[in-house]
């Protein structure tokens, strides 16, 4: 297979993935292309339903030397008719998606109509989808099937003064995510409620470009082993096994284990898995001897929850409680790896008045034995999720064994 060119929009806190693209494939093959966008350069098959940082994976088409909407309609009328030729026979579904051009929904509609016009005129019907946004949403691709064998979306990225062109060819599937999470017949509230993509993140953010299991291939290689410490309902359990590793989880509740391995029977129950082995046994993650796993992906303990920031004695309080518990975690990690084994922790962050206020031990990390990862395209201190309304955020954090 030669290089691809591919294009991902990225979700909402685009830096993660980013992150998880540079993990992946490396930082040479990924270009931001402005805030929500990357250019992928790679030989290697994009399994796109293990990302769960992209929204969309386009397949680039062109660049214009220009970001002037009527220049760019222009080389749209030039070429509609001679690439539509090659459809199968049918109508024909159209969307127009726009990123980082000064372009407002009305224009993009009228090039849209003019579009249809030209493609009618070679006795094809076509529909258009309009816009109300610049852009398309994941939902619109979905529901109008533009990904569809008789359906383009293309997609204008603006970056400084050129515009990509890319033509969407996959779109990330919010049914299939809800599908297998909020029906699952196991959740907690007051454990958490860890997002499928977010737990793809941290798997992918985990294993890497790591050289004994290409984490992107289609061939999988089950004995490559995941392990979750802080278990919990068992979400990242799913999804590593979705993905097709075997999976180890721990916890130190005995209830959480029990909704793990019923929500683990569920999914194999429901969905087709290549590889349904999964072992779960209860522990403490700050002193439990685990059998053989080769790396940890999870979400660790987060600390009491808050419905709103507390006062300043209370919430140092909490945060020496959990950076204590931390500690003791990664220091058993330690006693029973090897220099290079990787992580990828999701841990507790407070959003304050000052900004994020973040857990101690991560200044201390060469003192417990490991590094941080340094990615190219992003700062390792800014792979955080969050939403507005939260006061306990994730941090990313990937690790690596001295």
């Amino acid at each position: 297979m030669g290089m691809l060119q591919h294009i991902a929009l990225l979700g909402r806190q685009p830096y993660l993935g980013l992150a998880e693209l540079e993990s992946l494939f490396g930082a040479a093959c990924i270009s931001p292309l402005g805030e929500h966008a990357a250019l992928i350069e790679t030989d290697e098959s994009i399994i796109f339903n293990r990302l769960g940082g992209v929204i969309k994976l386009a397949k680039l088409l062109t660049v214009l030397d220009t970001t002037e909407w009527k220049n760019i309609e222009q080389h749209l009328i030039s070429v509609v008719q001679e690439h539509s030729s090659h459809l199968p026979d049918g109508k024909m579904t159209l969307g127009l998606s726009v990123y980082g051009l000064a372009v407002k929904p009305d224009k993009i509609n009228a090039t849209g109509l003019k579009l249809k016009k030209l493609i009618k005129a070679t006795g094809r019907p076509v529909r258009v989808v309009p816009n109300k946004t610049p852009d398309l949403s994941s939902a619109q691709v979905l529901h109008n099937n533009l990904t569809g064998e008789r359906a383009w979306e293309i997609i204008f990225i603006g970056v400084g003064n050129k515009t990509y062109l890319a033509q969407t060819i996959n779109v990330q599937d919010i049914n299939a995510y809800a599908a297998r999470d909020q029906v699952r017949p196991k959740r907690d509230a007051r454990v958490g409620m860890l997002p499928p993509k977010l737990a793809q993140i941290i798997i992918n953010l985990a294993v890497g470009k790591n050289p004994e299991y290409r984490s992107l291939n289609t061939e999988v290689t089950s004995e490559f082993k995941i392990l979750d410490p802080f278990c919990g309902t068992g979400v990242i359990l799913q999804e590593a096994l979705l993905m097709g590793y075997s999976v180890y989880g721990t916890d130190l509740e005995p209830r959480m284990i029990e909704y793990s391995e019923a929500n683990l029977r569920w999914l194999n129950s429901g969905f087709r898995i290549q590889n349904s082995e999964f072992r779960t046994e209860a522990g403490d993650a700050t002193i439990h001897k685990w059998s053989k796993f080769d790396v940890i992906a999870a979400e660790t303990y987060l600390g009491r929850p808050f419905s709103a920031l507390p006062s300043p004695d209370v919430l140092r309080k909490v945060m020496e409680d959990v950076d204590m518990i931390h500690k003791k975690f990664l220091q058993n990690v330690a006693k029973q790896t090897k220099p290079g084994f990787r992580m990828c922790i999701a841990v507790p962050a407070w959003k304050t008045s000052h900004g994020f206020a973040h857990l101690k031990m991560l200044d201390n990390l060469g003192e417990l034995g490991y590094t941080r990862a340094v990615f190219t395209h992003v700062d390792s201190r800014d792979l955080v999720y969050h939403r507005p309304e939260q006061t306990v955020a994730r941090e990313l954090v990937v690790l690596i064994r001295k």
